[in-house]
């Protein structure tokens, strides 16, 4: 009976707000993959989050898992591979930095790597180009990270987020890439260093739990917000109602298009009721915090 591996990576939100590119939650919607050695490579989705047609070369689990295992010097097995995944793709919610942590994981199993937590953060993190989503997807819970020129990330990571998300996906998707070109190039210094106290508070704001006041600075942020806010269905009247029906705040999840919003767990089904009949046009999910990060069985 050959081996078999079950690993479970959490989505994420990244940003939050002002958090640009450095803050990340990992949430309760997973990428799934079950994993054994065969004699020919097989990825097989098992639902419409993955995409329909591939050549094997240029899917992004086997690039990743063939890049990590031909830098440790390894010869990456033929695979099947069983996905199932809860992360609708480009919408925002982190599906391709949990394609790149699985990959990690992939090559880090099947070539028997012994990769420390600390080595896939910087992985996952180089190869996206920021800490946010990916050690998020790594570590689950609220992550705080930086990232230096070698690669080196640090992160302060926060776990029992007792509070409730709801995120709303609408039917388009926005690359990343395209949301990335409508920021401008600098900022005037006074803007940046109010647009940076925003970031600090906002993280304050969360390490301390205090969701009333990161609610506040989710919805405060100048990065990036302010000039992706077109791009999106529905941003200024999804801000809007959710505030009238009780959220702490609401942010951009990553680039967009989804939104998320903090809400106290108390009101978690009026909450979504509310938005489900004002919104009907999006998908509606109520999650809350992934507590465990990457899992392997």
């Amino acid at each position: 009976m050959s081996k078999m591996w079950q690993i479970s990576v959490p989505g994420s939100t990244a940003n939050l707000g002002p958090g640009f590119d450095s803050i990340g939650l990992g949430l309760s919607l997973y990428l799934k993959l079950t994993v054994s050695v065969q004699e020919n490579w097989e990825i097989i989705h098992l639902d419409d989050n993955g995409p329909k047609e591939f050549e094997l070369e240029e899917h992004l689990l086997y690039v990743i898992a063939k890049k990590i295992a031909d830098q440790f010097g390894k010869q990456l097995p033929a695979c099947r591979v069983e996905m199932a995944s809860e992360l609708p793709l480009a919408r925002g919610l982190g599906s391709s930095a949990a394609v790149i942590v699985a990959g990690i994981e992939l090559a880090n199993q099947v070539c028997e790597l012994g990769l420390s937590v600390q080595d896939k953060l910087n992985l996952s993190s180089q190869i996206e180009g920021h800490p946010d989503n990916a050690t998020a997807s790594v570590l689950g819970g609220l992550t705080i990270s930086s990232m230096n020129e070698n690669g080196i990330v640090d992160t302060f990571h926060v776990n029992d987020i007792d509070a409730a998300f709801v995120v709303f996906v609408p039917d388009v998707e926005l690359k990343t890439s395209e949301s990335r070109s409508v920021l401008p190039e600098q900022f005037e210094r006074t803007y940046a260093v109010h647009a940076s106290a925003n970031a600090n508070m906002l993280a304050a704001a969360l390490m301390a739990r205090d969701f009333k006041r990161a609610g506040r600075y989710m919805e405060a942020d100048l990065f990036h917000e302010p000039f992706r806010a077109k791009l999106i269905p529905n941003y200024t009247e999804i801000h809007k109602e959710a505030k009238a029906n009780g959220a702490f705040g609401t942010a951009l999840s990553g680039a967009g298009p989804t939104l998320i919003s903090i809400i106290p767990t108390t009101i978690a089904d009026d909450f979504v009721k509310a938005m489900k009949n004002k919104f009907s046009d999006h998908q509606i999910i109520l999650t809350k915090a992934d507590e465990h990060g990457i899992q392997v069985k």
